[in-house]
Order: structure tokens, then C-alpha cells, then sequence
């Protein structure tokens, strides 16, 4: 009994690894390549977030010497939305657009791209509130740029050389 388990066993490893099955922590064709990038963006606290989304985003291992350099530029409007009786805005409308350009370590050709984003957040009476509400909306701006970006990168990565 114990050993038709084993065999059981042993039969459907046989049959996952002919189905193409990748464990959680293998690695796979371009996963790998997006971990080697290294991010520099502006010196400002939006430009700050960016890289710091970019990393996370693309798994970045300080650990290993860099393949490639993303450079990003950021660059953000603000548009106020709603109004109230006293002619103040009641949301915003955050449009961050980040153009960025991707070149290897080595030399060789680069590429490029452009994504834009747009959230909102509301306005509130309380500038503690304000603030903290702006700079939610451009964490999550940056996110959503970072997730962008990477889509965009995986898709450019496997035809490039």
C-alpha cells in the first residue's frame, strides 16, 4: 500500500514537470532579467516614490551586479475637481506621467517608453488632511506607474538582445 503511495507520487512529479509547472520561486524566463535593473530617478520625494515602487515591483536583487540602468523622469499635474459654495476644490485629479529608458550595463541599444496615470483623492478642510491625502494620491500614483512600467518592460525585454 505504501509504496503504490510512492509511486503515485513519483508518477505525478513526472507528469508536472512535462506540463511546463514552475514552482512559486523558479525562475522564469524574463522574472529574472527584471531583477538585475537598476532604477534612478529625480531627486524629489514623487521621483523618490517611483524607485521605490519600481524596485519592489521588479524584485530588484542589490545582491547581484546590475544588467540593465531604468531611467525615469516624473512629471505630475493637478487639477482641481468639484467645487464648493466657497469656490474651493472638493477632489483633485492627480496625472503623473513618467517617461523612462532602459539601457544595458554593457552598452548597446536602449528602450524607451511613456506611461501615464491618473488618480484622484479628496480635498479636505483640515491641511494635516491635505497633505496626507495629496501624498496618498501620489503613493498611489506611483504605484500604479511602477506597475505600468513593469508591464512594459516584460513586454520589450524578451524581443530585445
Amino acid at each position: 500500500m505504501r509504496a503504490s503511495g510512492v509511486a503515485l507520487v513519483a508518477l505525478m512529479g513526472l507528469g508536472l514537470s512535462a506540463c511546463g509547472f514552475t514552482p512559486l520561486y523558479g525562475e522564469a524566463g524574463v522574472g529574472s532579467s527584471l531583477s538585475r535593473i537598476a532604477v534612478v530617478t529625480q531627486d524629489d520625494r514623487l521621483g523618490y516614490r517611483v524607485r521605490e515602487q519600481l524596485e519592489d515591483a521588479l524584485g530588484r536583487d542589490p545582491a547581484q551586479a546590475a544588467l540593465w540602468r531604468l531611467e525615469t523622469t516624473v512629471e505630475q499635474s493637478r487639477r482641481p475637481l468639484g467645487r464648493r459654495i466657497d469656490d474651493t476644490a472638493t477632489r483633485y485629479e492627480l496625472t503623473v506621467r513618467g517617461s523612462w529608458t532602459l539601457t544595458p550595463v554593457g552598452g548597446g541599444s536602449s528602450l524607451s517608453g511613456v506611461e501615464t496615470v491618473t488618480t484622484t483623492y479628496a480635498a479636505a478642510d483640515q491641511p494635516y488632511a491635505a497633505i496626507t491625502a495629496q501624498q496618498d494620491g501620489e503613493e498611489r500614483a506611483a504605484a500604479e506607474l511602477a506597475r505600468q512600467i513593469r508591464l512594459g518592460l516584460m513586454q520589450a525585454l524578451p524581443d530585445h538582445p
